[in-house]
């Protein structure tokens, strides 16, 4: 079901009201994190939580992720190499580093177990239990699992608690719901098929891909890859929306490991557990990367809290929502309904927030 196929437009003054930049005031704020997938989510739920006086954390829900879809093109890319193809662009293309990486360290593409993703959503869901334990935040009526699937074509809906969680707080008051995208859109999408009149009481805020006026394929971005048809409904559906490209907006968060000691260890119980995540990525053993320590790391799903925390921090400009093609490439068009989009990030800002607001995170004496 796209715009075209069955959602009714919102009206442009509305979706544009609810695209104004935050104000002083706490919004209501819904998380949907795939936590588990590698370390940034953890920093963005603590900061969230950390964060009273701009955002209420009314529910975490988990979303499913996966790496299985690299494992036929990783596998192609092994062989071609090996039978002396390795030029074959096409063929090999971003693969070729990952694989020798894992050779220089004697192991195979077929040695890597892809995580699928019914068990990253339960991860996820253990994971975001983990940071709110960490912080002796209650859970309980919180933190919901979410879609164990990603949607099999466009009208699909996947049924779970996170989409029932949607439903029911969007529903529950006319203050605008703001909903922070932290993974594949499973979850959001869902819910919106599942009771299109949510879309005048919501607002996405996702980060993912290239920006909108970017010629660059988006199949790189892991966010918008895992669910193509919920990512498409997202730009097609007219929902209030705050695109915040990963490349090169989100790309600017990067932390170091000497940062991560000098300014997060030892801050509070659930500072500890990041620097423990930053020292422990499990990014890092399936990508096979070494000198670790030597090496920076992309926070990226902090845009979406630093965005509410001040807008400022992260740059926006007001443009048309893109149409995202079948070879997953941006396809602009002025007719298209209004949609805000970042563009550049107060990285310095950001980060000096943060590492403050965890110094005041629980401490075990």
């Amino acid at each position: 079901m796209s715009a075209q196929q069955g959602f009714e437009p919102l009206s442009k003054a509305l979706i544009e009201e609810r695209l104004k930049l935050p104000t002083d005031q706490p919004v209501r704020l819904l998380i949907d994190t795939d936590t588990a997938n590698e370390i940034d989510d953890q920093y963005a739920v603590a900061w969230a939580l950390l964060s009273p006086d701009h955002m209420t954390v009314e529910a975490v829900t988990a979303e499913p992720f996966s790496f299985a879809h690299h494992k036929p093109g990783l596998l192609a890319a092994e062989q071609a190499i090996e039978s002396g193809k390795a030029y074959s662009e096409y063929l090999v293309g971003g693969f070729q580093g990952w694989i020798e990486r894992l050779h220089a360290q004697g192991r195979r593409a077929a040695d890597l177990n892809f995580t699928l993703p019914d068990e990253g959503m339960e991860l996820s869901y253990q994971e975001i239990i983990t940071i709110f334990d960490k912080m002796k935040e209650p859970h309980a009526g919180r933190v919901f699992r979410g879609a164990t699937r990603y949607m099999a074509h466009e009208t699909d809906i996947v049924e779970s608690e996170a989409v029932d969680t949607i439903i029911e707080l969007a529903r529950k008051t006319d203050q605008s719901l703001y909903i922070a995208a932290m993974g594949c859109v499973t979850n959001i999408a869902s819910a919106i098929l599942k009771a299109p009149d949510i879309r005048e009481n919501i607002v996405v805020i996702w980060t993912s891909s290239f920006p909108s006026h970017a010629p660059h394929n988006n199949r790189p971005s892991l966010n918008l890859v895992q669910d193509v048809h919920a990512s498409r409904l997202l730009f097609d559906c007219g929902v209030p929306h705050v695109y915040l490209p990963g490349y090169h907006v989100g790309a600017q968060l990067k932390i170091s490991f000497a940062e991560m000691r000098d300014y997060v260890k030892g801050q509070s119980d659930v500072a500890d557990y990041l620097f423990h995540l930053f020292t422990h990525n499990p990014l890092h053993d399936m990508f096979a990367i070494t000198n670790r320590e030597k090496r920076t790391w992309v926070i990226w799903d902090i845009i979406n809290i630093a965005w509410l925390i001040n807008p400022s921090w992260v740059a926006t400009f007001m443009t048309t929502s893109p149409k995202l093609t079948d070879d997953l490439f941006w396809a602009k068009s002025d007719d298209r309904h209004p949609m805000r989009e970042a563009y550049d990030v107060q990285r310095d800002e950001i980060f000096l927030d943060l590492w403050n607001k965890l110094g005041q995170a629980y401490r075990s004496p």
